[in-house]
């Protein structure tokens, strides 16, 4: 990929480690020593809540127990014998940041929490997170620590905001439920939600020994972007600021359009056609120098024929498949066969 990296100075960015990257096509924008790594604290739990959602019976209703007396920090105090469902807790562990609610969690999903850990790591690795290592659920650092990079937690943001119940659950401003014991009313601590309308979600957090950590993503005019930035002295305004810097200088643009695709006459297939259509994140200056080349198999066991390669600046952005229209086979008419023979 073709990074565009804007200088530090001209962002005036207040973290240790930050970046900004395109939600769907994965392009970086802006990245400030994405690749350290580093405590992240609370963000941690993106990850507990995306295994949950992808491996939970979210309906289910889970009986909190003794795991929860050993945390501290921030917690939702659940008790130990309370019943709460899977889809409950997941929001307490996003919204309010519930370290009592991660480890309930992990235990219902892993069975322990070292197992529930090792799910952790190995959907880290499934996704790409190349240079992070989780220890614990929760993110608190004192006995356990959980590391990554800005770059890392920006592919986690990526593919947790491709499902569509942690998008519901992350852009939830105020959340009520009732487990027949207690009655909990919870306001979401990611205050960009309120202070940033373009803002649609994400998850803080903050340790003496991390700092300030911010996972957000924000849309505007079909742009959807995710920033993180870790130890951050002043997270939500440095966000503002990097989507608004990001927002001003690109643009979504359709590259290919399915509706529209044809080859050119020299081409001998016709009858080719597109599943999908491309689009990229450009700044104005970037668009001419965009460009597409097709490439056609010589042989095909399949419909799909051929391949369309974007290109930005003779670096390959995206790639397409051709498939041909299968040919309709001519059904059986015995008048028609007997007019064959007769000739």
């Amino acid at each position: 990929m073709l990074f565009l990296i804007f200088p530090i100075s001209a962002v005036a960015d207040s973290s240790k480690s930050s970046i900004v990257m395109d939600l769907d096509s994965g392009r970086v924008l802006y990245e400030n020593d994405a690749n350290h790594q580093r405590l992240i604290a609370s963000i941690t739990k993106i990850m507990t809540a995306i295994l949950a959602i992808e491996n939970g019976d979210l309906d289910k209703k889970v009986i909190v127990g003794e795991e929860v007396l050993s945390m501290y920090g921030t917690n939702i105090y659940v008790e130990v014998g309370e019943k709460m469902t899977m889809r409950d807790l997941i929001y307490g562990l996003l919204l309010r940041s519930g370290n009592d609610a991660a480890v309930v969690i992990a235990k219902e999903i892993g069975g322990t929490e070292a197992k529930f850990v090792q799910m952790m790591n190995s959907k880290a690795k499934e996704i790409g997170m190349k240079n992070t290592e989780f220890k614990n659920p929760h993110g608190l650092d004192e006995v356990t620590e959980n590391y990554s990079t800005a770059y890392d937690m920006a592919l986690l943001s990526k593919y947790a905001f491709s499902n569509k119940i942690y998008r519901k659950i992350v852009a939830t401003k105020k959340y009520e439920v009732s487990t027949g014991k207690k009655t909990y009313l919870w306001y979401n601590r990611n205050r960009l939600l309120n202070d940033y309308k373009y803002c649609t979600g994400g998850k803080n957090g903050y340790t003496p020994s991390a700092g300030k950590t911010l996972v957000s993503t924000a849309s505007k005019n079909n742009l959807n972007l995710t920033i993180v930035s870790l130890n951050d002295g002043d997270t939500y305004i440095n966000h503002q600021k990097l989507y608004d810097i990001m927002f001003s200088k690109y643009h979504r643009y359709k590259i290919v359009d399915k509706d529209s695709f044809s080859v050119s006459k020299d081409f001998s297939r016709k009858n080719v056609y597109l599943k999908k259509s491309f689009y990229y994140p450009l700044t104005a200056n970037e668009i001419d120098d965009v460009r597409t080349v097709v490439h056609f198999f010589d042989s095909s066991s399949s419909n799909k024929v051929g391949l369309v390669n974007i290109y930005l600046d003779n670096q390959k952005i995206g790639t397409l498949s051709i498939y041909e229209q299968e040919k309709k086979k001519e059904q059986f008419s015995f008048f028609r066969w007997i007019k064959s023979l007769i000739g």
